[in-house]
């Protein structure tokens, strides 16, 4: 039985860009006060689609659109947000390509911004053959850079 209260959901939705050196492109954050390394993407805004979503973050991240958008995975098991401990976590994941060459930098090694100061992000690209599944923050990430490991790329 459900409780009698609001169900409440955090909607995350996050971008799969692998290159042709089967590269996938990570973002290494400093948010609420905690390292993390996730894949570029994040919340989804009242009244916005899923991929509403997408193309708005990749604008944000990258000031570039996105293109051949394929849905590749959803949260399909119960998972408590982390910063909210009364929110369940959707996460949904989509492969997609890049319009043009990225015109952000692109840094060859973690956390590569000055200092640990909230909202501080930089990107990296890492090679699916040694990402290992600890490599990322997030539990749902965790999960989906094994699928994709495993070739499950639908």
């Amino acid at each position: 039985m459900i409780p009698d209260t609001k169900i409440k959901y955090t909607i995350r939705v996050y971008m799969l860009i692998v290159n042709e050196r089967l590269e996938i492109l990570l973002s290494d954050e400093y948010q609420l006060d905690m390292k993390m390394v996730k894949f570029p993407g994040g919340g989804m805004e009242y009244g916005e689609g899923s991929i509403d979503c997408l193309q708005r973050e990749a604008m944000e991240e990258f000031g570039q659109s996105l293109a051949n958008i394929l849905h590749f995975y959803t949260t399909d098991y119960y998972q408590k947000a982390l910063f909210f401990d009364d929110h369940q976590l959707i996460s949904i994941y989509y492969l997609a390509n890049l319009t043009e060459p990225l015109r952000i930098r692109v840094s060859d090694r973690p956390f590569d911004f000055p200092e640990l100061i909230n909202g501080q992000q930089s990107f990296r690209w890492v090679s699916l053959k040694d990402i290992q599944e600890n490599d990322l923050t997030f539990p749902v990430d965790r999960k989906v850079i094994g699928l994709l490991k495993r070739g499950q790329l639908r």
